[in-house]
């Protein structure tokens, strides 16, 4: 006897519908034969019987959803006695109450006072950066009367403080670095020893970027006929926001309000002219030192873009490494990387106060202090939640909003994405959440998949990480297996000059599933976008080492960490 359950197909899936049956109860069955197909988020099969005999009892019916390893069949021989397993498995479907189910799609107006005709609008967003926009954008695609509200710029922190003009930043310190290093590309005839950045013209051309971009955002919300409303929008109801003392009905709202640059707690910071990594990004001149308080993604960017100016930088972190969230292996090495230029980075350091001259800490219980007039608060964002959603009674956690997979707050109708649920604070993070608020509004079931969304980091060389780190993956699934391929064996990387780094692939030691990949190498930031497909795709590490991969190029690097996963890498 054979009790057949809904097969998991890979570690990401969790659940599948049952779309065909081949067979009916009685119907006798062969191994081998064709049994059911099913359908995942990823793809339509077939899945063969595994013995011989007769399909006794039928759980579930065509259409049906219902997560892995629950019983869907029995197969048995004729006259074997089957009714205690059919009692057990009856068990375990009840065990599997509509509270564990996916919630059904809902209409647009579901759960809402109002119906979506008595509304000025069927969705109204709150905020213009990568999440708003771009759900206003699809859920106009998808037919729904939209607006977006939006206080300051389109694009919000991503395109005018974030992302986008720290790029600029970097790319201009990369600029310097590489004429200061041209003699080594054979070009002769230049005096490199007076180059330098210039802050008006790196400003100039930051703010010409971001103009073309914020233009472009409106640009797209005016093509898909979404209303744009400039000025600040607060929720004052479950269907009402108002914009400039002008009130709107909606049927749905989005919240995608961003977030704001933290601080130190009160009482620490007694200097006045504190940077933060918005107003950093206005200097028009550049330090000769600074202290840079935050070892994470904020904080290591700046500091290798002063140091690349010519800045001296220590950067002061609480916790006992740099970049918390990066595989630990790959963080030293960066750390390793960023002492050689010359930054000092003190970690395990708890700041005790910022005066006009001075970062005061603790490191081991020792008091320590840095001298320096210029000091950059680099110690992460906080979310952003607008007026009126505590009133409105909408849940929050740790000063985010609370949403489940589908980006509902506990509010019928108001969905938070981007940095406002604090989830993951990446903009593209944000831009995948908007997509699927906008689709769950329109009636479809989307939800949000957190388990490979990419992470970057734009120093030189560059690192970027999609899954579970090494030390999150052992605890999740014990015998793991690690793939590493050094860039100093990479051809291209050579050619460029830069041979710094390591690419690492974790895998599932049984069925090859790839848990995580971590690149510190040049163009990580671009190749990640290969290990974030394979994942979502469940392609397995003899598949990736098996796709042949152009020469000379860095992904090859990526290649033969996967071959060296599964045994050896080829040129290593």
């Amino acid at each position: 006897m054979e009790i057949v359950v809904m097969p998991k197909l890979g570690f990401n899936m969790d659940e599948g519908t049952l779309t065909s049956w081949y067979k009916k109860e009685g119907d006798p069955v062969r191994k081998g034969e064709a049994l059911f197909s099913i359908e995942t988020d990823k793809t339509n099969i077939d899945v063969e019987a595994t013995q011989d005999g007769v399909v006794r009892k039928l759980f579930i019916g065509e259409g049906e959803k219902i997560p892995v390893t629950l019983p869907i069949a029995i197969i048995a021989e004729v006259g074997e006695e089957i009714a205690a397993a059919v009692e057990e498995a009856l068990a375990l479907l009840e065990d599997f109450s509509i509270s564990d189910a996916p919630a059904a799609p809902a209409p647009a107006d579901s759960g809402q006072d109002v119906s979506a005709s008595a509304c000025d609008f069927d969705v109204f967003v709150i905020g213009g950066g990568p999440g708003g926009y771009v759900a206003a954008i699809r859920a106009a695609q998808l037919g729904l009367r939209t607006a977006i509200a939006e206080k300051e710029s389109f694009g919000g922190v991503c395109l005018n403080k974030g992302c986008i003009p720290t790029k600029a930043f970097l790319r201009s310190v990369e600029a310097l670095n590489e004429t200061k290093g041209a003699e080594a590309y054979g070009i002769v005839g230049v005096d490199v020893s007076k180059a330098a950045l210039d802050m008006a013209r790196v400003q100039a051309r930051k703010k010409a970027v971001v103009g073309q971009l914020v233009s472009g955002v409106q640009g797209l919300l005016q093509k898909n006929k979404v209303k744009i409303i400039m000025g600040e929008a607060n929720i004052v109801g479950k269907n009402t926001v108002t914009v400039n003392q002008e009130s709107y009905r909606a049927a749905s709202i989005i919240l995608a309000t961003g977030s704001a640059a933290k601080g130190l707690p009160a009482g620490i910071v007694q200097k006045k002219t504190v940077l933060t990594s918005d107003t950093v990004l206005e200097l028009e001149a550049l330090p000769d030192e600074i202290a840079i308080i935050g070892g994470g993604v904020i904080g290591i960017e700046f500091a290798y873009f002063f140091a690349g100016a010519g800045a001296k930088v220590s950067v002061v972190e609480f916790l006992e490494r740099i970049l918390p969230p990066v595989d630990a292996e790959i963080a030293e090495l960066v750390r390793q990387d960023l002492a050689a230029l010359g930054i000092d980075i003190y970690t395990s350091a708890k700041v005790t106060k910022v005066t006009e001259g001075a970062v005061e800490f603790e490191q081991a219980g020792q008091a320590k202090k840095i001298k320096t007039k210029n000091v950059l608060m680099a110690v992460g964002r906080a979310p952003s939640i607008p007026a009126g959603a505590e009133k409105l009674g909408i849940k929050t956690s740790g000063g985010a909003i609370v949403t489940d997979g589908r980006l509902r707050t506990s509010v019928p109708g108001v969905y938070a994405i981007g940095d406002a649920n604090g989830k993951m604070m990446l903009a593209h993070t944000a831009s995948a959440e908007g997509i699927v608020a906008a689709e769950n509004i329109a009636g479809h079931d989307s939800v949000m998949d957190y388990d490979s969304i990419p992470s970057a980091i734009y120093i030189r060389p560059e690192v970027a990480s999609a899954g579970l780190t090494e030390e999150a993956a052992r605890e999740k699934f014990g015998d793991v297996k690690i793939g590493k391929f050094p860039l100093f064996a990479n051809g291209k990387s050579l050619v460029e000059g830069d041979a710094k780094g390591l690419a690492k692939v974790i895998t599932e030691a049984k069925y090859g599933e790839i848990l995580g990949v971590h690149l510190y190498c040049l163009h990580a930031t671009d190749i990640i976008a290969e290990a974030v497909t394979a994942m979502k795709a469940e392609a397995t590490a003899a598949e990736i080492a098996a796709a042949v991969h152009p020469h000379p190029t860095v992904s090859e690097a990526v290649q033969e960490a996967f071959h060296a996963a599964l045994g050896g890498a080829i040129h290593m």
